[in-house]
């Protein structure tokens, strides 16, 4: 049971339905989309247009391809990850071992987070404070939900963020709390890495996005890689989404049978 939540758990720090359109894949600097500040911006006005070419939906449907890593332990699954805006992430894992075979499922929500072993027929039901071992407290439910479709964490976009220019990329850098941060903005204003370090609770997480695609007129990365040193635990996540669409109807079904047993 462990095992099947931390998976679930990193597959959410990281990082599609029925009948799902596959997207292609583009080059990011091929992407043509509206471009709100087009002159040479200044530090301000690059912030905000930093802050807009986040993608907006109301709701995310995709399946992705996944190996993860625990510490050297490699497990590949399919994820299909279902988000309403803001009220819950739903997620369902089916291992690449035994085909079609879903063997988790899981919703979390700004204030819970529950996890089903269907293999073993066991939950675990906790606080989303559960969360804060891994990330720290600055880390909540807007967090997880922008890194699965590649935006910045919101509060890292505040307006006294110090900023640099590393030839045609932007870098952010400062404090949340306890957490210390880097991110490196491409040309595009797009998301291209993000650095995370929590000195004193030894934690550290790193994203990459790369191969970004077109999805319903969003322009989101294909690719996230995310590396995470946390709980005594060396985790590394390969997520490429195979499927994505927004601002489509999503089910998001989710409930606990009565033969389910709880998990320690």
């Amino acid at each position: 049971m462990n095992k099947i939540t931390t998976i679930i758990f990193c597959s959410f720090v990281a990082l599609a339905g029925c009948k799902a359109k596959k997207q292609v894949l583009v080059n990011r600097e091929a992407v043509k989309e509206p471009v709100t500040v087009k002159a040479a911006p200044s530090t301000n006005a690059k912030l905000i247009a930093i802050r807009e070419r986040q993608v907006n939906f109301n709701t995310f449907n995709g399946k992705a391809k996944a190996r993860l890593d625990i510490d050297g332990d490699d497990n590949d699954v399919t994820l299909t990850i279902r988000i309403d805006r803001d009220k819950k992430i739903w997620v369902s894992v089916v291992t690449q071992i035994l085909v079609n075979i879903e063997v988790a499922r899981a919703l979390i929500t700004p204030d819970s987070i529950i996890v089903l072993n269907k293999l073993q027929g066991l939950y675990m039901k906790k606080p989303f404070s559960y969360v804060h071992q891994y990330g720290g407290k600055q880390v909540n439910f807007k967090t997880l939900q922008a890194l699965l479709i590649g935006n910045a964490m919101p509060e890292l976009l505040h307006d006294g963020v110090s900023m640099s220019e590393d030839g045609a990329n932007t870098l952010l850098n400062g404090q949340l709390g306890d957490i210390g941060y880097k991110l490196n903005i491409g040309a595009d204003y797009k998301v291209s890495q993000s650095n995370l370090t929590n000195n004193l609770a030894a934690l550290t997480l790193q994203v990459i996005n790369g191969a970004f695609i077109q999805a319903d007129g969003r322009v989101i990365p294909s690719q996230i890689d995310i590396t995470s040193t946390a709980d005594k635990k060396n985790i590394k996540i390969n997520m490429r989404y195979t499927n994505a669409e927004f601002d489509k109807p999503i089910d998001t079904p989710f409930s606990i049978p009565d033969s389910y047993k709880a998990a320690n």
